[in-house]
């Protein structure tokens, strides 16, 4: 009896359960299938679509960039840069700049010229001593020149030219310190206001002329100088030391003087000269 009951209940099949589950997925599936036949696929659409959802959702694209990013300003944007120009204090304090060093080049120069001079003057204060104590010689620096003043009294007799023998040593001696220096040198030759007027000289200035020609020629027959290192002018009574007023002033400005110049700036003075 019971093995009959047993027997009866799988005869009777699957649930009715079952049967409404398999009816649905059959439903299911033809519905998919029909709407898959009769979808078409348009690409161009699915592309936009596919490109708008990106950016909805922040999807990150690479990007080809030619150009490193720069920034961007309100300066930049709303304004056009000028031309660099130089402003006139920048010209200016170039041409400062300029002018300082050639003062400090001419200043170097003099200063090594006046140097020369103070060393030869010092050598001829020692050589010539007894000669400056007399008074015969005048020793005296004057800017970068040095000036050798032989006086009338030693050197020529009152109213010649002709150069006294015994101071022709005194010539030598300074023709050969100058011989060891470089510089220009210039013999010119001084008078007072009193004319002379005689055989040989007519007049003052030929007088101041062939005085400093005798001392220009002493100097050149030593052998210790070069020709194209001297000159010679002459300037009568044009330029006295003092004024004319006395025997002592007037025998002061009758000299002839010997100037050394050092350098290439040495400009021969406007004179007189025969």
């Amino acid at each position: 009896m019971e093995n009959h009951d047993f027997i009866d209940e799988k005869a009777k099949g699957a649930p009715n359960w079952m049967t409404t589950f398999a009816d649905l997925m059959s439903l299911l599936m033809c519905f998919f299938v029909l709407l898959l036949s009769y979808s078409v696929m348009d690409v161009e659409k699915f592309k936009h679509i596919a490109g708008s959802m990106k950016k909805a959702f922040g999807v990150q694209s690479d990007v080809i960039l030619e150009d490193i990013p720069k920034g961007t300003s309100v300066i930049a944007t709303e304004f056009s840069p000028g031309e660099p120009k130089p402003t006139p204090i920048e010209s200016v304090k170039q041409l400062t700049t300029d002018s300082e060093q050639r003062n400090l080049q001419t200043q170097k120069a003099e200063n090594e010229a006046s140097k020369i001079n103070l060393k030869l003057k010092e050598t001829l204060e020692h050589l010539l001593k007894s000669e400056i104590e007399n008074e015969l010689i005048e020793l005296e620096m004057l800017g970068q020149q040095l000036i050798i003043r032989l006086n009338e009294r030693g050197s020529f007799p009152s109213g010649s030219s002709f150069l006294q023998p015994r101071f022709k040593p005194v010539l030598t001696t300074i023709a050969e310190q100058l011989g060891r220096i470089p510089g220009q040198i210039s013999v010119s030759g001084h008078s007072d206001d009193l004319q002379v007027s005689n055989e040989l000289h007519g007049n003052n200035w030929e007088l101041s002329s062939k005085r400093a020609n005798a001392v220009l020629q002493t100097l050149l027959g030593t052998n210790q100088l070069e020709s194209h290192r001297m000159h010679i002018a002459a300037y009568a009574d044009t330029k006295p030391l003092l004024p004319n007023t006395s025997q002592q002033n007037r025998a002061k400005n009758r000299r002839v003087e010997i100037a050394i110049s050092q350098g290439n700036a040495f400009e021969l003075q406007p004179s007189h000269s025969f």
